[in-house]
């Protein structure tokens, strides 16, 4: 990350359906997630991350221009009350530590929740650069794991857990 890439995490807002539709709506951003979502799909998340408020963020850069969004949210999974969270940046923007950065940020506001013990994250197991993002943060690598996304679209992921 070089010194003009600082980054923030502002929560999701109103105007931020065109980075959404960048992120959501490109084949390649969508390669490990099922592929693009629908511009009906998009419309119904954007209200979604609005509604949801102080867990979803649009990344951004000292500049206020937006890169990416990270998130989180509560989850059951393995019969434990947890919280997952995902990541995006846009792919002129990958590759400079953006989105392990604003994974940080969004896991110590997780934290300052104090809702859950636990935070997952189940990138594919194709996905090297979140998996490392995963493991430079600290997450431990529990095992391969089977889900949907979307439903109905088989994925292999892996299982990282962080202790908040």
């Amino acid at each position: 990350m070089t010194e003009g890439d600082a980054v923030c995490i502002v929560p999701w807002g109103k105007g931020d359906l065109e980075l959404l539709e960048k992120l959501l709506g490109d084949p390649a951003m969508m390669e490990h997630l099922g592929g693009p979502e629908s511009p009906a799909k998009i419309a119904d998340r954007q209200r979604r991350y609005e509604e949801l408020g102080s867990s979803q963020y649009k990344i951004t850069l000292a500049t206020g221009e937006g890169v990416g969004w990270v998130g989180f949210w509560e989850r059951t999974w393995r019969d434990d009350q947890s919280y997952e969270i995902g990541w995006s940046v846009l792919p002129g923007f990958q590759g400079r530590g953006i989105a392990g950065r604003a994974t940080e940020l969004a896991i110590e506001c997780a934290r300052v929740q104090g809702r859950h013990r636990f935070v997952h994250a189940f990138p594919s197991i194709h996905n090297g650069p979140s998996n490392a993002i995963c493991r430079k943060l600290g997450f431990t690598l529990l095992g391969k794991c089977e889900f949907e996304y979307p439903p109905g679209t088989p994925v292999r992921g892996n299982d990282w857990r962080l202790e908040l």
